[in-house]
């Protein structure tokens, strides 16, 4: 890569993995993904993505899975601990700004095109409407984008961590027999990769059966295979929760602009939403059916979303003021 020395280092800090990129001017570079669990610290992590970058940067926006408090993140799924005084006085940065990774996200959906998206049932946005984002990963991010002719506000939230809600009796089974095991079933615990095996486990105790353990990959892969009923089973009660926490979004931000779903595991999913309960149970909400039917779902295909709004977050100035963000 060419020398760095003007360029913004934007990251993207996920339970898994993290992803590096430079933008200079108005110009992203390539991302770069490298994997949590071969560094020690986030610190680290920076110096090995500079070194392999072969340039040094003057500022970072950097995108965390977890609360930032005071310049400060320690990461919800791992153990990582973000510092902006810690990165700043290492690297010499003139100035290092961290925002919630779906915060990020949320800055990006203005700027999807059509290749970017894949939509699941409804009709068409209204224009100038709230927007609102979940993504299913190593965790759950929840966020909304209200536009403004004065630039778009954004809302970000731990929306991941509110209390899993039951849409059947057998889903509430599933609620209890994991209230056993953790002291507040959120709906993280369910829709993500962990949360999926979560399911998978929960369900083959209440059936007594014995499947052997699986990873969320595997899980998602043998269903697809029709080759194992308990797998089938987790991911069909995934996808339907999905689409009644996505409804649920839908009707807490009045997000007629559309509802958009990110993250590591759906990405994997292929049609699995389409063939699933998922816009069944978005647009089962009794009385506001008729409010929420008309509201389109988006899958977002792009690779990395968060970079796309990133960029829209540092080119706004936003990155420098709080004052278009509204902190959850």
């Amino acid at each position: 890569m060419d020398d760095m020395g003007n360029g913004i280092l934007l990251a993207d800090v996920g339970g898994t993995n993290v992803r590096f990129a430079v933008l200079r001017g108005t110009a992203l570079g390539p991302v770069t993904y490298l994997e949590v669990a071969d560094h020690a610290s986030f610190a680290d992590a920076v110096a090995a993505y500079l070194a392999l970058a072969g340039g040094t940067v003057g500022e970072a926006v950097l995108a965390v899975a977890g609360v930032v408090t005071a310049e400060r993140c320690a990461l919800t799924n791992n153990d990582w601990i973000v510092d902006a005084v810690e990165l700043r006085t290492r690297f010499g940065l003139s100035s290092v700004h961290l925002v919630n990774d779906f915060e990020a996200i949320a800055w990006a959906l203005p700027q999807l095109v059509p290749a970017d998206l894949k939509q699941i049932g409804g009709t068409r946005p209204v224009a100038g409407a709230p927007m609102a984002v979940l993504g299913p990963g190593t965790g759950l991010g929840v966020a909304a984008c209200v536009p403004h002719s004065g630039g778009d506000f954004i809302i970000h939230s731990e929306g991941g961590h509110a209390t899993a809600p039951a849409g059947n009796a057998r889903e509430a089974a599933v609620i209890a027999a994991l209230r056993a095991e953790f002291e507040h079933v959120s709906i993280e615990r369910l829709l993500s990769g962990p949360g999926l095996e979560n399911i998978y486990r929960a369900l083959a105790a209440i059936d007594r059966a014995q499947p052997p353990e699986r990873s969320a990959a595997d899980i998602v892969k043998v269903a697809r295979d029709a080759t194992c009923p308990a797998s089938r089973a987790a991911l069909d009660m995934f996808c339907a929760m999905l689409g009644d926490i996505a409804g649920n979004l839908a009707l807490t931000f009045g997000a007629k602009g559309g509802v958009y779903i990110a993250g590591g595991v759906t990405a994997r999913l292929g049609g699995e939403i389409d063939r699933s309960a998922f816009r069944t149970r978005f647009e089962a909400k009794g009385r506001m059916r008729g409010y929420v039917a008309p509201i389109p779902v988006y899958l977002i295909v792009h690779s990395d979303p968060a970079f796309v709004g990133l960029r829209a977050l540092t080119l706004s100035g936003a990155s420098r003021s709080r004052g278009r963000v509204l902190p959850g």
